[in-house]
């Protein structure tokens, strides 16, 4: 783990013999600090596969870091997979030129880029972790085991997932080898990711039945559902039918459960990005939370990354006075919201209200909950993005509570980050009802609940374009607009940047690799 792995040399896993970093108490698995033993320790090794998302090393949020070479700081598979999935599609803005970043926004990006060589080599970090795991701990036909390595395997097909979007044609490796590993197509991974899914679903927990943090079957149905939903973009061949007939199966769970439930503070949509939503209600639509603690799971990614950035300084302005953060606010506002972006709710060119009572104020203009946006002293384009005062600022993702108790932390927060979240089910099943059949009754049905959840006037039907933009709505600033906009064709980009070039590194090092066109 100390170095960058030579074409993600497999054994680079059996490090984890010494030294894992987990978040046990979270996860309700028993805790044997594996720095006093040569044995394995199966279960810390179960923490490091699920920490992955967020964490970065051993040793909190800097220090004896998994992959050398790269900023640790911005190396954890979340932060890296959103900065690729959201810079580029102009919804968002970052004030520092960060290395690798420029070339984001500049859509100029070659093969050596930082972002995209730090999320290829964190990825087949995580994959090796699940090998060795499923190499190492046999199944014995108990069903806690049976249901561990069917968690794994699911984990593995997500980490392939983003390998398969993100860059299409890529090693594949299933066992812990020294061999350079094969290259797969991105048809190949799809078919694999589906063949996995499928045959792990009958090993993993009922709906609600394992440990919250944990993965069951819902997870598994909805991530059929977005590979059906893209498969048209990944294969060539749509399978519209096929992630409407998954999304229903997610919606149907009789388990989680879109939150409808608010505070006299907080709106329900709110809810789902506090730091009580392991708690609030929200945990019944979070399907696949990664969890975190201002404490005990501290990095500068994921959750403390879109929470962090989001703030101003309160010397600077009166943002975080007004909409509280729960935090330090020291990173300041080096994100920002894009005039692009604020077009979903207000229109085309129109500026939201700038008030004093920043979240009411702009929400009830928009007509829409979603609109958590901070405008006051703040203008809504960006022409320079290293002024801090352009933009819009993100009040979405906070480190407050509901009840009114206060976080554990304020360097970092509790917040967990909802990875998979039930309202995507709805909107896929919107969306591939009306790629079916048209606009009918019940793909209106659907958006209608998230709209009227967010207290936003349902439509009269739904075209194609409308859905898209409630994609937008739902799930900004949470990763996946990039995904959304090449499916519905307006992704601006060349066609070949609609994924990424392999790095040169395990080009040079793997023989079976082929660069992808265009680079």
């Amino acid at each position: 783990m100390k170095r960058l792995m030579k074409h993600i040399v497999p054994a680079a896993a059996l490090v984890l013999l010494f030294g894992m970093t987990s978040c046990v108490n979270d996860l309700h698995v028993d805790n044997i600090n594996p720095m006093q033993t040569s044995e394995l320790d199966a279960n810390a090794l179960l923490n490091k596969i699920y920490s992955s998302f967020v964490l970065t090393g051993q040793v909190g949020p800097d220090g004896d870091k998994d992959i050398a070479d790269i900023d640790e700081g911005r190396s954890d598979l979340y932060r890296k997979s959103w900065e690729m999935n959201e810079f580029p599609t102009g919804e968002a803005s970052w004030q520092w030129d960060d290395t690798g970043l420029p070339e984001l926004f500049n859509k100029s990006w070659g093969a050596d880029n930082a972002c995209s060589v730090g999320l290829y080599y964190r990825l087949f970090f995580s994959i090796t972790l699940c090998n060795y795991y499923l190499d190492t701990v046999g199944d014995d036909d108990s069903q806690d085991i049976k249901q561990k390595r069917a968690e794994v395997r699911f984990i593995r097909a997500l980490l392939y997932y983003y390998v398969m979007d993100l860059y299409a044609n890529a090693t594949f490796i299933e066992h812990v080898s020294q061999e350079p590993g094969v290259r797969y197509t991105r048809s190949q991974y799809f078919s694999y990711i589906e063949k996995e899914l499928t045959e792990i679903e009958a090993d993993l927990a009922a709906p609600g039945a394992n440990v919250y943090g944990r993965v069951d079957k819902v997870a598994a149905w909805m991530l059929l559902s977005r590979i059906y939903l893209n498969a048209e973009v990944y294969t060539g061949t749509a399978q519209w039918a096929k992630a409407k007939e998954y999304a229903e199966k997610v919606i149907n769970n009789g388990y989680y459960h879109l939150n409808t439930t608010g505070t006299s503070n907080y709106s329900a949509y709110q809810m789902l990005f506090l730091a009580d939503n392991d708690t609030n209600g929200a945990q019944y639509e979070n399907i696949f939370p990664i969890l975190h603690d201002g404490i005990k799971t501290q990095s500068h990614g994921a959750m403390h990354f879109l929470v962090l950035s989001n703030y101003a300084k309160r010397d600077a302005s009166d943002m975080d006075v007004v909409v509280p953060s729960g935090t330090d606010v020291s990173w300041g506002k080096c994100m920002a919201v894009t005039g692009q972006l604020v077009d979903a709710f207000f229109g085309k060119g129109v500026s939201a209200p700038a008030e004093t009572n920043a979240v009411t104020d702009v929400t009830t203009a928009a007509g829409d909950d979603r609109a958590l946006f901070y405008t006051t002293g703040y203008s809504r384009d960006i022409t320079d993005r290293s002024q801090e005062t352009q933009g819009y600022g993100c009040v979405k993702f906070r480190n407050v509570r509901s009840d009114g108790k206060p976080a554990s932390a304020l360097a970092k927060v509790d917040t967990d980050l909802p990875l998979m979240r039930i309202a995507e089910a709805y909107l896929t099943y919107a969306e591939a009802e009306t790629r079916l059949n048209g606009a009918t009754a019940a793909a209106k049905e659907k958006i209608d609940a998230l709209r009227s959840r967010a207290h936003a006037v349902p439509f009269n039907s739904y075209s194609l374009e409308q859905i898209q933009e409630e994609w937008t709505r739902e799930f900004w600033f949470e990763g996946r607009a990039r995904i959304d906009q090449i499916r519905f064709g307006t992704y601006n980009l060349p066609k070949y940047r609609y994924i990424y070039p392999i790095p040169n590194n395990d080009l040079t090092n793997n023989p079976n690799l082929v660069q992808n066109d265009g680079y």
